[in-house]
């Protein structure tokens, strides 16, 4: 049965502007509303359409697209700019104009081909790819850095081995009561009628009055796997790290989707990360500091010596070139940035005080004067 035209639901114009339809549809609804029914299926299947009409036609766009291209045009998966270059190809194959040498359209070989396209390859049911996936994965600072290989487990679904994807229980099938088992239904009218797999029983011809037991219709059962990935240096909290083919799986012989590991990297009690820059503060004694040292300082690759300048104050900051974190996409390494602490001895008894007082006659007069708020 054709649907019927929406405007004719409502009992209004083409032309109808948005205050008109707001109000007939308001004045349908309370008529026919379930609550003023009770026990009515005429009238509730009523209310029904008068609210999908107002659904499409209170909303500009759906009105828009209503209009031109009908119900059909409301379908998920269609493609207005390839249904007008449909409407083009149509009218010009009815004029004899414009078809190819072989008699078809273009790259299309006929109607169906061109609905295919339309509505998102309906036409021909052909290989599907499956979905990508997520999972997460929480490493630390360094392995981030160096990279790591390391070992998840995931579940992810896989193609029922009992009904083979079908969902249906393989002794209950039955011959599609859509398709008449053809596989294929007719939709559209007139001119721009085409044929697409069946959505009941998804182009097979058949469907199951019982569920498949093992997978409960769905098609696919969850399974468990443990993963071995490389988590490649330089990565960062929010990092995907794409894995081939171990998302869900395809359909009709479709390939499978890859899975994603979705990075968090957890914080490093002495390093800090600044993009690809690391930071990290180095104790030295008031001796170093004041009378400069070379002092052995650790890396994420190993330890180097770094040289104290005489008289550093502490929070100095001393950079160590290309010891910071590799670029994931190539260019050039971050480099490490210490900051000298320098450390005063708690208690050394009175000779290390001696020391302190001698030194404090080293320092200038008003060390404070110019701190000011």
């Amino acid at each position: 049965m054709a649907a019927k035209d929406l405007y004719t639901v409502l009992g209004v114009k083409r032309g109808a502007g948005a205050d008109e339809i707001k109000k007939v549809y308001r004045k349908l609804a309370r008529r026919h509303h379930p609550d003023v029914n009770p026990g009515n299926k005429e009238a509730e299947e009523r209310f029904k359409e008068i609210a999908q009409a107002y659904d499409v036609l209170s909303d500009p766009e759906k009105r828009k697209v209503y209009d031109e291209f009908g119900i059909e045009g409301l379908q998920a998966g269609f493609d207005a700019a390839r249904a007008r270059a449909a409407n083009e190809w149509a009218g010009r194959a009815r004029s004899g104009a414009g078809t190819s040498a072989h008699g078809g359209f273009g790259r299309y070989e006929n109607f169906e081909d061109i609905f295919g396209d339309i509505f998102g390859g309906a036409g021909h049911p052909g290989p599907q790819p499956g979905q990508d996936m997520e999972a997460s994965l929480e490493i630390g600072l360094l392995d981030a850095i160096r990279g790591v290989s390391t070992e998840i487990s995931i579940e992810r679904p896989e193609v029922c081995a009992t009904c083979g994807g079908s969902g249906h229980d393989k002794a209950a099938e039955v011959v599609c009561s859509e398709c008449k088992g053809s596989g294929r239904v007719q939709m559209g009218r007139g001119p721009m009628s085409f044929e697409r797999a069946c959505p009941r029983c998804g182009g097979s011809g058949r469907t199951s009055t019982r569920t498949c037991p093992t997978c409960n219709g769905r098609g696919q059962t969850v399974h468990r796997e443990r993963l071995n990935v490389r988590i490649p240096a330089g990565v960062d909290t929010g990092s995907r790290v794409r894995v081939a083919g171990k998302g869900a799986p395809g359909q009709n012989g479709g390939p499978s989707g890859d899975l994603y590991i979705v990075v968090r990297v957890s914080p490093h009690p002495l390093l800090d990360r600044r993009d690809n820059d690391l930071y990290l503060d180095v104790p030295v004694t008031v001796g170093e500091a004041a009378l400069g040292a070379t002092v052995t300082v650790p890396t994420p690759d190993g330890e180097v010596r770094v040289k104290i300048p005489p008289g550093s104050q502490s929070g100095k900051r001393l950079r160590v070139r290309g010891h910071g974190v590799p670029a994931l996409k190539g260019g050039s390494r971050g480099d490490l940035y210490i900051r000298i602490m320098v450390h005063v001895p708690v208690d050394g008894g009175e000779k290390v005080r001696d020391a302190i007082r001698e030194i404090e006659s080293g320092y200038e007069k008003g060390l404070r004067d110019g701190l000011r708020l």
